[in-house]
């Protein structure tokens, strides 16, 4: 019997899952100065690993987190970091992971970007994060902290790969809001995940958290070595149906929606869930522009979750982190694109100038390179008028390294009999599923039960 599409069969084994990271690149060319739009734009806001270690064992994590760096940044270097980024302009800075509690001085580090004035938060898999940790943290003047939150028990403990996992983020959420500090949420959207995100929401908003960010799961790190995780293409037809659904509930809760750069672009929602941005709708790729990504060992690049080995512009042990900034190629790539960089559908679509293909890490880890977005409301809606959609076929697998990532190609197909009009149904009236979403949902929920019991209570990373 073929298993539907979106049942998660069990953890593939072919690489490891917390693999010894390689240590940083190094000594990377730098230009030989600045220019004005290099000087221009400024890092406005930046995410930090500040060690890859992690307590869960994602299945969907692009960093393959769980070991730590050999070569991360010692105290004082990351406490020299802070003093570049306040001299650089920086107006908030978002502490990761791994798990950037399992860092023995990361209170340290953080009382230290509190006390430059630097607006500061982090994200968290809330796996241990006790009462005492979250005092900890209000002391030290955490001003948010966003709790991941993949799905209802049993799916998110699939994912997270940890059993228990989903109660500690709930637990997580209430010790924050217990010592006062403001609680958001951030959810993956999965393939197998799809059709429990408005119960998610439901229950994040019952917690009392001030805002949720959404995004897709895209094929970097573990998520590669499992294509069943991803969403389609056309599938973009459910997740803003969704999230077009989610946004009147929050908008009467009073809980701001941010999806992220990865979701969307230009359909009929767009105004609705991003008019609040300042050009009412979202832009191009600010990797490098107002966008700044730090990994544990100090390794530079525009954007967090863009590849490593592509994007890492210099280490912060080789030069400033404003030589980085200015002088780097690897960071100047948005600065310096038009759309005689795009390619395939995005290079004659009708919004290229404005959107110049959207999420570049979106493109880069499924294609292998920038310039062409599949993943984009309006071309999904374009298609769909003709009666094709776009499906993604896996054609390179990815290495195993952190932040690694598999090639796709592209797909041009009809769209089967018995879902063309429920896919047109969809697209107008912004209601229910597709039907093989439907039909798989009932198992789906069944099989994930029977495995979260069969979960270890702790991280594995062998």
């Amino acid at each position: 019997m073929t298993q539907p599409d979106n049942v998660l069969p069990p953890r593939p084994r072919h690489l490891p899952i917390a693999p010894k990271a390689e240590p940083g690149l190094r000594r990377l060319p730098l230009a030989g100065e600045s220019r004005p739009v290099d000087q221009y734009w400024r890092p406005l806001y930046a995410v930090w690993e500040l060690t890859l270690q992690c307590d869960l064992a994602c299945r969907h994590c692009g960093s393959r987190a769980g070991r730590a760096r050999p070569d991360e940044l010692s105290t004082e270097e990351a406490l020299g970091l802070v003093q570049q980024m306040y001299e650089m302009g920086v107006k908030e800075v978002t502490l990761i992971g791994g798990e950037a509690y399992l860092r023995p001085d990361w209170l340290d580090i953080a009382r230290a970007i509190a006390a430059k004035g630097i607006e500061l938060t982090m994200t968290t898999g809330g796996r241990n994060l006790t009462v005492e940790k979250a005092r900890a943290m209000k002391e030290a003047g955490f001003r948010s902290v966003s709790v991941s939150v993949d799905g209802l028990e049993s799916m998110h403990d699939a994912l997270r790969g940890v059993r228990g996992s989903w109660k500690a983020a709930v637990q997580s959420i209430k010790n924050l809001k217990a010592v006062g500090i403001p609680v958001s949420a951030n959810t993956q959207i999965t393939r197998p995940g799809l059709t429990q995100i408005e119960e998610t929401f439901e229950l994040l908003a019952e917690s009392g958290i001030h805002a949720w960010q959404v995004s897709q799961t895209v094929p970097m790190g573990r998520a590669a070595d499992e294509p069943e995780l991803l969403l389609e293409p056309y599938q973009v037809l459910e997740t803003m149906a969704v999230l077009y659904r989610i946004k009147k509930k929050a908008d009467r809760a009073k809980i701001r929606i941010w999806p992220g750069n990865d979701i969307g672009y230009f359909g009929p929602y767009e105004t609705m869930l991003r008019g609040s941005m300042p050009r009412g709708h979202m832009s191009s790729c600010g990797a490098g522009r107002m966008t700044l990504g730090i990994e544990a060992n100090g390794a530079i690049k525009g954007c967090p979750s863009l590849p490593t080995k592509d994007y890492t512009g210099g280490n912060l042990r080789d030069d400033s982190l404003k030589d980085i900034w200015e002088r780097s190629d690897k960071l100047r790539f948005t600065r310096d694109r038009t759309v005689e960089d795009l390619w395939g559908y995005c290079r004659d679509c009708y919004y290229a100038d404005e959107c110049r293909a959207g999420c570049s890490w979106t493109s880069h880890v499924f294609l292998g390179r920038i310039g062409n977005n599949p993943y984009c409301h309006h071309r999904v809606l374009e298609f769909l008028r003709e009666g094709k959609r776009e499906r993604m076929v896996p054609r390179t697998p990815p290495e195993g390294q952190p932040f690694d990532y598999g090639i796709f190609d592209i797909v041009v197909e009809d769209w089967p009999a018995d879902e063309l009009a429920q896919a047109r149904r969809l697209a107008d009236t912004a209601e229910g599923f597709l039907l093989h979403t439907e039909r798989a949902a009932a198992e789906l929920r069944a099989r994930f039960e029977a495995r979260a019991k069969d979960m270890p209570e702790e991280a594995v990373h062998e």
